[in-house]
């Protein structure tokens, strides 16, 4: 027989949040300009340069910052922010550490996500596609491009790696600085290099009114793309 322990059932019900903090009750109106395919350029590559510029105009906080998705052999899902170094009609060009959890799942998975939050101005991009690994020369060009400091943490971290504290961490980064103060070369690490993502298909996410947001999305079509619309 359970005891009473004078615990009342109400005090076992879940608080409900303050109305600022319910997400329930977040609603953000959207803009009654839309997306048409009329307005779309003729591939998706000159699309983002131009909603990229639009991006950077607009003031939003790192527009080059976008969600990288992957999924490992067994299927099992990460996602974290990395940033947009390049892009041209190859691909979408970002840096890390190759044994880092998203390269290891990147060689054992090459199909992966990018996302674009520009919730400032009610837009996505979402580019789906394959990642490969750029050349070293592409890799040691840019990371000289790098400052000194993040030249010398592509050195000090492992990524992804555990480290027994942070005192052991700024120690390494110390020594590092010992050996390559600023004005020296600091060589790329063989283990840190770039990801070029080859899309197969990128969505272009206009917000608008009632949640009726344009969806238009470019699709490989051999040698060229086609345009479908989706459903919000």
């Amino acid at each position: 027989m359970l005891q009473d322990i004078g615990v009342s059932h109400a005090d076992n019900a879940p608080q409900a949040p303050s109305p600022q903090l319910d997400p329930a009750a977040m609603r953000a109106r959207y803009r009654d300009a839309g997306l048409d395919e009329s307005d779309l350029a003729a591939d998706p590559f000159e699309q983002f340069e131009h909603w990229f510029a639009q991006a950077v105009d607009s003031g939003l906080h790192e527009p080059n910052a976008m969600v990288l998705a992957t999924a490992d052999a067994a299927g099992r899902p990460s996602s974290r922010t990395v940033l947009l170094k390049r892009f041209d009609r190859r691909g979408f060009v970002f840096f890390t550490n190759y044994g880092s959890r998203k390269g290891r799942d990147i060689e054992a998975n090459p199909l992966v996500s990018l996302l674009f939050p520009w919730h400032g101005i009610a837009r996505q991009v979402i580019v789906s596609g394959t990642a490969e690994r750029t050349g070293r020369d592409e890799t040691a060009a840019y990371f000289r491009t790098r400052p000194h400091g993040s030249q010398l943490g592509a050195w000090a971290s492992e990524q992804s790696s555990r480290v027994a504290s942070r005192a052991e961490l700024d120690q390494l980064y110390a020594e590092l600085a010992d050996r390559y103060p600023e004005g020296v070369d600091v060589p790329a690490p063989s283990q840190w290099g770039g990801y070029r993502v080859v899309p197969d298909a990128v969505e272009f996410w206009q917000g608008r009114e009632n949640r009726l947001h344009d969806r238009l999305r470019y699709v490989r079509a051999g040698a060229g793309w086609a345009v479908e619309r989706l459903c919000p």
